[in-house]
Formats: structure tokens, C-alpha cells, sequence
């Protein structure tokens, strides 16, 4: 049975989550690997790495990329930003704490906005631009034509 457009999207959204959570994980892990001299930080700061990313990639097929990476980005820089405060590595602001609610209200936000019906995204049917096209653009925005290279310039004899 084929999933529904809907389902597909709401497991984008499910891996686009777990992504972002991963994003907080390795950004930990490589605070804690100390320029990769610790193995088991340095481990699970690529492990995590990969994870992350590939879950990104693969969320942003289905939801647009703009969108994606910033709700990627805010859940990643706040549970970073959250698990410094809670282990003491970062000290407490209210400040702090208001950024904070503002970066998860505006990903909060951005999952609640009506998304606009889009194209299927792969390959374009027309991937090849027509290069006569841009020699004609070129030359309808005053640039000077080109001029052939070699022997037939008119340098035939020069060295």
C-alpha cells in the first residue's frame, strides 16, 4: 500500500526532528572531544555527524530546504545551548532564556505555517542551458562580443 503525501511529509518532519537532535549531539561531542584528542567524543561526534545530515538531506526532499535547515539549525542550537545550561558549562541569563523560547517558538512556527504546493523536486527536464542564450544576453547588456582565440585572431605571427 502506497503512503499518502501527507504521511510522507509527517515522517519528514519526524526525521527533520531527530536530525536536529543529532545536531545537538555532535555539536556536544565535538566541544567534549577537545580537538579530537578524546576517542569515544570523537566517535560519536561523526557517528552523529553523518546521522544528522543524512537526515536533513533526506527531510529536505519532502520539505522546502529554506525551511528545513532553519528548523534544523533551532532545534540544534537550542538543545546545545539547553544541555550547557543544564550541565553548567554555560551560565543562566533570563536573557539567554528568552532567545531561547524565541528560537523554539519560531520553529514551532515555521512547522505551523501551510505549506504551498510545490513542484516534484529531481533532475529539470531542461538541465543544459542553451549557450547561444547567454552569448545573446550577454551581448544585450553592452558586454562586448567575444572574439575568437587563437591563430584566426589576426595575432597569426606574433609570439
Amino acid at each position: 500500500m502506497a503512503r499518502t503525501a501527507p504521511t510522507r511529509t509527517a515522517s519528514a518532519w519526524i526525521a527533520l526532528l531527530a536530525s536536529g537532535v543529532l545536531e545537538a549531539v555532535w555539536a556536544t561531542a565535538l566541544g567534549r572531544s577537545h580537538g579530537f584528542t578524546e576517542p569515544l567524543p570523537s566517535l560519536v561526534f561523526l557517528v552523529s555527524l553523518a546521522l544528522s545530515m543524512a537526515g536533513l538531506g533526506w527531510a529536505a526532499k519532502r520539505i522546502p530546504i529554506g525551511t528545513a535547515y532553519a528548523v534544523w539549525v533551532g532545534i540544534g542550537a537550542a538543545l546545545t545551548v539547553g544541555f550547557a545550561l543544564a550541565t553548567g558549562a554555560e551560565a543562566f541569563s533570563p536573557l539567554k532564556a528568552l532567545f531561547l523560547a524565541g528560537i523554539v517558538l519560531a520553529v514551532v512556527g515555521l512547522k505551523l505555517l501551510p505549506s504551498p504546493p510545490s513542484a516534484p523536486i529531481g533532475p529539470a527536464q531542461d538541465a543544459a542551458p542553451d549557450p547561444s542564450a547567454s552569448d545573446q544576453r550577454l551581448s544585450d547588456a553592452g558586454a562586448a562580443p567575444r572574439r575568437p582565440r587563437g591563430r584566426a585572431s589576426g595575432r597569426a605571427g606574433a609570439r
